[in-house]
């Protein structure tokens, strides 16, 4: 199953859980299986059925392109990062 790293300003959601592993095949689904264990989650990682626009999503140390729809294997890491602006 995925592993899935929680972010520090997320942990008062997991009442400091860091890490957990969950069953998806998409980040779509890394989302859900965590609202579904931590519920509030959801609505700090999505906003407008998308990723919010101040965070990335990084598997197995790349940076996804495609947001939710951004495909997990079963062996991966997923790392939720906030987004850094600049010009």
């Amino acid at each position: 199953m995925p592993r899935v790293f929680i972010p520090t300003l997320l942990l008062p959601l997991t009442k400091g859980v860091k890490e957990v592993e969950v069953e998806a095949r998409n980040v779509r689904q890394v989302v859900e299986a965590l609202e579904a264990r931590f519920p509030g989650i959801k609505e700090r990682l999505v906003e407008d059925g998308q990723l919010r626009p101040n965070l990335a999503v990084s598997v197995d140390g790349e940076i996804g392109r495609m947001g939710l729809m951004e495909k997990v294997a079963t062996e991966s890491e997923v790392h939720f990062i906030p987004a850094i602006g600049g010009g």
